[in-house]
């Protein structure tokens, strides 16, 4: 079946200073792949001589693969914000993988990879595949052509099939993860430890081994997510409301952690342009 595309926005996309980003192509993985990859996105971009953009990316704590026309890496789970420039004309395919992934890629606990990018060529899978020549040979002919973008989601699946199936672990982190995401009641890891039924110190080291990052920043990250999408929708929010509603102590905590991550304040944010999307 060909590869469903989705949702053309995401909140952790921040786009450049000037509230621009290429379009980008997202594709919902196959049914049997769900536990392993959360999207499929291929970026394909044109740009005039004069112009470049540098991307932001308030990174999801998980593994992603890239695979473009000079080099394919995997990056391991970032703490801060994750940036790519972009000149001339271009394209990637990229995978974003559900926590389970990493160990399983790698063999590796996944704290040895945080902030880290290494050669896709050390992972196995993807070496002894042949999938990163092959993406090239079909993305190379004409990245704009929508059947060359399935054909590449294709051979991706093709190849992580082989990591199938995840392990119960791997599992427990996939739903632990998810649980923080769409639990904005979670502020605490106390509620998440205990809803997994679990104590914190097991909750801690499960996070060290296979997710890489630490719960109380898993938190975090989906509460500094939702301060960059409020003040996208919204321009100029409350922010001593929306530190309240997110459980910081008061709005300069809010303000601090925004900006170790980001770069930017708040309200330097929200000051950005942001244009319509495109793709």
């Amino acid at each position: 079946m060909p590869a469903r595309p989705i949702d053309p926005e995401v909140p952790a996309h921040l786009r450049d200073a000037q509230g621009f980003s290429p379009p980008i192509h997202r594709y919902e993985p196959s049914e049997d792949l769900a536990t392993l990859v959360r999207r499929h996105w291929l970026p394909v971009w044109d740009l005039a001589d004069d112009r470049e953009t540098v991307q932001r990316v308030l990174q999801y704590p998980v593994p992603v693969l890239v695979v473009g026309p000079e080099n394919a890496v995997l990056s391991g789970p970032r703490t801060g914000l994750s940036t790519q420039r972009l000149a001339g004309s271009g394209w990637a395919v990229g995978v974003l993988f559900q926590p389970a992934a990493g160990f399983l890629l790698t063999g590796r606990p996944v704290r040895e990879l945080l902030d880290t990018v290494v050669d896709a060529s050390t992972v196995a899978a993807v070496h002894d595949s042949g999938l990163v020549p092959a993406l090239r040979e079909v993305m190379g002919r004409d990245p704009g052509d929508a059947a060359a973008r399935q054909r590449a989601v294709a051979l991706v699946e093709a190849t992580l099939r082989a990591l199938l199936p995840v392990d119960e672990e791997g599992l427990l982190v996939n739903d632990l993860l998810q649980r923080v995401e769409d639990d904005s009641d979670l502020l605490r890891v106390d509620q998440l430890a205990d809803g997994l039924g679990m104590s914190e110190r097991t909750l801690q080291r499960l996070c060290s081994r296979r997710i890489g990052i630490g719960p109380k920043w898993l938190v975090q990250r989906r509460r500094l997510q939702e301060v960059a999408e409020r003040l996208a929708r919204d321009g100029t929010p409350d922010l001593a409301g929306v530190a309240a509603d997110l459980g910081y102590a008061d709005q300069a905590h809010l303000t601090r952690d925004f900006r170790k991550v980001t770069g930017l304040t708040p309200g330097e944010y929200a000051a950005e342009p942001r244009p319509p999307a495109v793709g």
